[in-house]
This record gives structure tokens, C-alpha cells and sequence, in this order.
């Protein structure tokens, strides 16, 4: 019994010491959303979908749910209240430099324009909202 303890001991320290390592070394990411609940879509969100896997989705994943190179957008740090609509717009044309997640910085968004953008948002907030984002 104690040798089956000592050999668990022994698996959890050195699991550990894997993720801590990982998370030092900046390889640690936003987590992934596994489940987001797709809402019915107004017709400007839907055209914001469309735009969404365009531009934002190689990077931010399908229906916003982040990658293991961008962050997920139906999450609270996006949410409204701090991060207002603009902010996705300055971020498509002007880039951001990394502050909330270990990604990197943001590049602009070439080619997308701002009532693009203003549709991409639309999307990416009938998705906050359908999973209590708001």
C-alpha cells in the first residue's frame, strides 16, 4: 500500500513540476471553451459570423471559443462593461499589444473594414450573451 502511495506521490510531483515548467516558460494559454451555446442569430450577427470565420476565427476559433494562439472572446474579460464595442474595432485596425492573456501581441487586421468589424462584434456579443456574458 505505501509503495503504491509513494509511486502516485512521485507521479503527481513530476506532473506538476511539468505544468509549472510549461506555465514559467510562457507556453501556459488562455483556456479553451469547450461548449459555447450558439444563439439564433440576427441577420447582422449572422453576417458578422461569416466575417467572424474570415478574419478573427484562425486565430480566435470557431464561434469565438479560443486556440492555442488567440484567446477566446466569450469570456468576461471581453465582456461589454470592459471592453466596449470600440475596443474591437481599434484592436482590428490598430493591433494590441498582449495584456490580458500569453499570446503575444495582436497584429492588425488587414483588410477588414469598420462596419465589418461593427458585424464581427454583433456576432461576438450574441454570443456573449447567449452564454451569460453580459
Amino acid at each position: 500500500m505505501r509503495q503504491g502511495l509513494v509511486g502516485l506521490s512521485v507521479v503527481v510531483i513530476l506532473v506538476g513540476g511539468y505544468l509549472a515548467i510549461r506555465l514559467l516558460a510562457g507556453e501556459a494559454r488562455a483556456p479553451i471553451e469547450a461548449a459555447i451555446v450558439v444563439p439564433e442569430l440576427s441577420p447582422r450577427a449572422v453576417e458578422g459570423e461569416r466575417l467572424f470565420e474570415t478574419f478573427c476565427a484562425s486565430c480566435h476559433g470557431q464561434s469565438a471559443s479560443g486556440t492555442q494562439v488567440g484567446p477566446p472572446l466569450v469570456h468576461d474579460i471581453y465582456k461589454p462593461g470592459h471592453h466596449a464595442d470600440v475596443a474591437f474595432l481599434l484592436a482590428a485596425r490598430q493591433g494590441v499589444r498582449q495584456h490580458h492573456w500569453n499570446f503575444g501581441d495582436m497584429p492588425p487586421v488587414e483588410g477588414v473594414s469598420g462596419q465589418e468589424v461593427e458585424r464581427i462584434t454583433a456576432y461576438v456579443r450574441a454570443l456573449q450573451e447567449a452564454n451569460d456574458i453580459n
